[in-house]
């Protein structure tokens, strides 16, 4: 092969580029970068878009997002996506070389800046394979040749369920951790143990049940732990059914519209709707009306109090206050020590407030004063509940003060409170103004890209010299590859040449030892080398020569073999040809 076309060939696989992308789908060997906006994936009919979506400062996510009709002079903004799904939620990737790469070996593979894996499907298949993004939303990588599913992004949901997507034993919607922040929150939708659908308040310091009402059994919630398939799905109308008889139906159910079942960072199910891409989503169907019955969501020590023109509100108990301005989940901290010394503590009344569970018990037929004076005998007694329901006063001491809400309910909590933070009087109303509105900070996930401590004109020099390297070795290659075929031809010049001058056949020492079968018929021996007989490929027989002293150089040989063959001698007839290999040189 020409040595300019080798070198050609090497300096297109060192050239030719890694990164690639297509409409819909990637095939193996290619990559999504981060660092170019259009390597995305988009669905045949535009519905969906799969690529790296910006998280935070110099973070991004492999995610799925709805499509939002753009153009030149109002292009979507990336805050303004619908994300569908997430692989990386939890650990996001740099802004500079991370990238999505599917491999020969049909795993699909996020590495981060430092080509570290960090996320992975843990697929194989030795048959070629694709990733593709469907008008469903889903992302699937498919085995070419047996039509396999390998892996795909409906069995792993994030926080959101897309139509005909099934919901399964094995799934778990998580929430955000808020509106613009996209790793996990405090709220998951599963298939629990008993086969029934649930939510659960999954917090930094306790976790609690709280949909279906835990407060009833199952069948008092209209549902059914029989069926243990453990399956839901939401179809494109608009209803949801679930194996453990929870069905529902949007308000717009029937219509074809684009619809999605989140999770929200608030711990509410809404399944949302809107006709045409670009529009609003509107909320169809939601789990919670009043979203104060929510576990967590003020946290600890605070109340929630909820009217539909101002929204939720969240507020600290009397004599406590936030432990984080920026987030009312992490609750209240008091603003006192406790003093369980006798006569140090004293209760204030609210009206129409209920606490969710750690009850220390429940005695029922109390009288208050039996309440109030089992709560003081309690070292870590916060508060008592006192109601009157079914014809049965009950109390209940509390141990902690959480999911604190307004209630419609025949009764008062009173709060545990050092002296010094109460009245004289004893019939104290709650403060008026207990709730303020929430407010949302947005917080920038930071993702540190360490840049080399170069100068860019050192950078500069040393790119040059890299590039000046790389010309010396093509040039040496070159060069090599040019007096490689010069010298071969040289070699045929010179042995025709030879021939022509002295009508001496050339040999090889291949032939030379065919012809005397491995040099074992031994005819003479004398100063000059060993005498063997042989026969030729044309039969003719022959008298072959193996020189012991072979240190010339190929054209002296010649030049004596020439001579010897002109000499006339008894013993000698006629000189057929010689071989020449190396150290190795016989006459014929």
């Amino acid at each position: 092969m020409d040595p300019l076309f080798l070198i050609l060939l090497l300096f297109l696989a060192i050239t030719s580029p890694t990164s690639s992308s297509t409409s819909d789908a990637l095939s193996e060997g290619s990559s999504l970068s981060v660092e170019k906006p259009e390597d995305v994936l988009i669905s045949p009919a535009g519905l969906f878009t799969a690529g790296f979506h910006q998280v935070g400062n110099n973070s991004y996510c492999f995610a799925i997002w709805f499509n939002e009709p753009s153009s030149s002079s109002s292009p979507v903004s990336y805050q303004n996506r619908t994300i569908v799904w997430m692989a990386n939620r939890d650990q996001p990737v740099n802004g500079k070389r991370s990238k999505l790469s599917l491999l020969k070996t049909g795993n699909l593979i996020l590495t981060d800046a430092a080509q570290s894996h960090v996320w992975t499907t843990t697929t194989t298949s030795i048959s070629p394979a694709r990733l593709r993004l469907y008008d469903s939303g889903n992302l699937v990588l498919l085995n070419l040749k047996t039509k396999v599913v390998l892996w795909q992004s409906f069995d792993s949901p994030t926080d959101t369920l897309l139509p005909l997507q099934p919901f399964t034993r094995t799934a778990i919607l998580v929430s955000s951790r808020s509106q613009s922040n996209f790793s996990s929150g405090f709220y998951k939708l599963f298939f629990d143990n008993d086969n029934l659908l649930r939510l659960l308040f999954d917090g930094p310091e306790i976790s609690s049940v709280y949909w279906p009402n835990p407060a009833y059994v199952s069948w008092d919630n209209a549902r059914s732990t029989y069926n243990s398939s453990r399956t839901a799905v939401l179809d494109s109308l608009g209803s949801f059914a679930s194996s453990d008889n929870l069905t529902f139906l949007a308000v717009d159910y029937g219509a074809k519209l684009q619809r999605r079942l989140t999770i929200d960072f608030d711990g509410n199910v809404r399944l949302y709707s809107r006709k045409m891409p670009g529009e609003s989503w509107v909320v169809s169907w939601q789990a919670f009306s009043d979203p104060c019955v929510i576990h967590g969501i003020c946290g600890a020590n605070s109340l929630c109090s909820y009217d539909p023109s101002s929204r939720r509100k969240c507020s600290c108990l009397p004599g406590y206050q936030m432990k984080n301005h920026t987030d009312w989940s992490l609750g209240c901290q008091p603003e006192f020590q406790f003093s369980y010394v006798e006569g140090e503590s004293r209760f204030l009344q609210l009206t129409q407030v209920e606490f969710y569970g750690y009850d220390y018990n429940e005695y029922q037929n109390y009288s208050y004063g039996d309440c109030e004076k089992r709560c003081l005998e309690l070292d870590n007694c916060k508060g008592f509940q006192y109601t009157f329901d079914s014809g049965v006063y009950k109390c209940n001491p509390k141990t902690q003060l959480r999911s604190g809400h307004r209630w419609n309910t025949q009764g008062y909590f009173y709060l545990r409170l050092p002296k010094a933070h109460l009245f004289s009087n004893t019939d104290i109303k709650p403060p008026k103004n207990l709730g303020f509105s929430c407010t949302e900070k947005v917080v920038d996930l930071e993702r540190e890209y360490v840049k080399d401590r170069v100068s860019k004109p050192v950078k500069f020099l040393l790119w040059f010299a890299y590039g000046v390297g790389g010309v010396e070795i093509i040039c040496i290659i070159l060069v090599w590859g040019l007096l490689s075929s010069t010298f071969s031809k040289s070699n045929e010049d010179i042995h025709g040449y030879l021939l022509t001058a002295t009508g001496f056949k050339r040999f090889s020492y291949a032939e030379l030892k065919t012809a005397t079968r491995g040099f074992s018929d031994e005819i003479g021996r004398g100063a000059g080398g060993v005498v063997y007989k042989g026969v030729l490929a044309d039969q003719r027989v022959a008298a072959i020569k193996l020189l012991s002293e072979a240190n010339q150089v190929e054209a002296e040989f010649l030049a004596e073999a020439s001579t010897i063959g002109k000499v006339n001698h008894m013993n000698l007839i006629e000189m057929w040809g010689y071989c020449s290999e190396g150290k190795q040189a016989s006459c014929l």
